[in-house]
């Protein structure tokens, strides 16, 4: 495998901490000057030759003057973050699709699964029942056919997909809208380390950045870059998960959404894309053949098969949404003695029929 020399790291890690720079502008210095130390260390009459730099010139010496490269670089090492550039041959090979990739990436894990079929998974914040329960199913069923879930770790839709992949062995990864040395959102901080050990955690922020608002477009970028497709699971009608499917269409991936309930705001987006021309997912069947990954079987891709369940735990089944439903309402449903529904559910949910949620509700999975 190729290895960039390490002082072509350090010195492309410094021009990164430099605040208005950028893939864009890194990309002109070290495209004109060559190596990222030449580029570090230019007099500012060669900078003035850049067309991307004419007015930024001052700004750029004065921000130089405050970074020392290899100190930099030794915060990274006791933090146990490495790099990868652009030019190097484990750099995410979709990622270099991109009409400007980052030229650094910061990460912790393993990317040497990086490069496997991989597909987005995003949506709200305030996420339903119903779009946790979907983003996690996809997830498992993703992991379970050998294909990556990329997500953004926010709270919601993007934590029960790192989930699924995680419960199933799979490989996933969680792009940041800030430096590796923060964790967004804080309570997120244990699946950080879960992902750290069975993916990777990536960004193109330095060590310092916090995560602003103007960074998460930007993050998306690479969600969806790294991905041969994005599907949207909940998005009102101004979500940020929509930036995500319009970056997906420019990077020419495919675009997914899950319908939802017509009555609900967190399904707006979702079937604004539908009407746009994205692809209905109701499972990750739909998904997969799309992005030319075969499942082994459709019946592994949707319910276990119902042979299995006596007369008795079919009715029962028959009886419960899969949307929450309290168990008094379900006895009340059965007819039954509190104790003999109480046996049957148990029952299914041993056999991963159901699922128990907090309060004593049930729900079909």
């Amino acid at each position: 495998m190729q290895r960039v020399d390490q002082d072509h790291l350090v010195y492309l890690n410094a021009l990164n901490c430099i605040s208005f720079l950028g893939p864009r502008r890194i990309t002109a210095l070290i495209d004109c000057l060559k190596t990222a130390k030449k580029a570090w260390e230019a007099p500012v009459e060669d900078l003035n030759n850049i067309a991307d730099l004419q007015d930024y010139t001052g700004k750029l010496r004065q921000e130089r003057a405050k970074i020392d490269p290899q100190l930099q670089w030794k915060r990274l090492n006791e933090l146990e973050i490495r790099c990868v550039s652009v030019d190097c041959t484990d750099y995410p090979v979709l990622l270099k699709q991109l009409t400007c990739p980052p030229p650094i990436l910061y990460y912790r894990g393993d990317i040497s699964s990086v490069d496997q079929p991989a597909v987005a998974v995003v949506g709200s914040r305030r996420a339903t029942f119903y779009g946790k329960e979907v983003a996690h199913r996809l997830a498992v069923e993703m992991a379970q056919a050998g294909v990556s879930v990329v997500s953004g770790m926010a709270l919601g839709i993007d934590t029960a997909a790192h989930r699924g992949a995680l419960e199933n062995s799979g490989y996933t990864i969680a792009v940041m809208g800030c430096g590796l040395d923060h964790c967004y959102p804080p309570r997120n901080a244990d699946l950080m380390e879960q992902i750290v050990s069975g993916g990777a955690v990536l960004s193109e922020f330095p060590l310092g950045t916090k995560p602003l608002p103007n960074h998460f477009p930007q993050r998306n970028r690479i969600i969806s870059g790294l991905s041969l497709g994005t599907v949207v699971v909940e998005a009102t009608a101004k979500s940020g998960s929509l930036i995500t499917a319009d970056y997906a269409l420019e990077q020419n991936r495919e675009v997914f959404a899950v319908p939802g309930n017509v009555g609900s705001p967190y399904s707006r987006g979702c079937h604004r894309l539908i009407k746009d021309g994205a692809r209905l997912v109701e499972s990750a069947a739909d998904i997969l053949s799309e992005i030319f990954v075969n499942p082994s079987s459709e019946e592994q891709l949707t319910i276990e098969d119902a042979s299995s369940l006596t007369e008795e735990e079919k009715s029962l089944l028959g009886l419960i949404p899969y949307q929450p439903m309290h168990i008094d309402d379900i006895i009340h449903a059965c007819g039954s003695s509190a104790a003999g529904v109480i046996s049957v559910l148990l029952s299914l949910e041993l056999k991963s029929f159901i699922r128990q949620t907090p309060g004593k509700y049930f729900c079909r999975i």
